[in-house]
């Protein structure tokens, strides 16, 4: 059975003086790639939630859209939202080479995805309310939603 009762916790020091020497030592690139792979399964289903998407089409979208993803990272993220049923595939025949796998959600997937819309736009609008009260110019703020 596939979860949706998950909470996604960010602890953030915004002033340096007061970080401890061991989260001194962290990597920006480390927290930049977890805070990515905690939206990830949210940005595959929204790209294939508009029509059946293939695997290399996916990565290529997520690049567009300066997210990342190598294929090997997402096979074991398609196979698992497979198996828990969010997904469904369809094999089409390709001049160019051997089938292809083309995803599609599912009742349930669908039901997922708005779940996981839901808690987007709550943390979104959480994040904004706080960068606001951090001083940000209304102009320069990210609009996260």
């Amino acid at each position: 059975m596939y979860s949706t009762n998950k909470l996604l916790i960010f602890d953030l020091e915004l002033e340096f003086h007061q970080v401890s020497p061991k989260i001194q030592n962290m990597n920006i690139e480390n927290t930049q790639s977890q805070m990515r792979k905690g939206i990830l399964e949210f940005c595959i289903l929204s790209i294939i939630r508009r029509g059946e998407a293939y695997p290399s089409d996916i990565v290529e979208e997520m690049k567009a859209a300066n997210l990342h993803i190598l294929e090997g990272t997402l096979y074991p993220l398609l196979t698992r939202l497979k198996n828990a049923e969010m997904l469904t595939y369809r094999w089409v025949e390709s001049n160019a080479g051997p089938p292809r796998k083309y995803f599609s959600l599912t009742p349930k997937g669908e039901q997922f995805f708005r779940e996981l819309e839901t808690t987007w736009n709550e943390l979104a609008s959480a994040v904004n309310t706080l960068a606001a009260k951090n001083g940000q110019p209304s102009d320069s703020k990210p609009d996260l939603a």
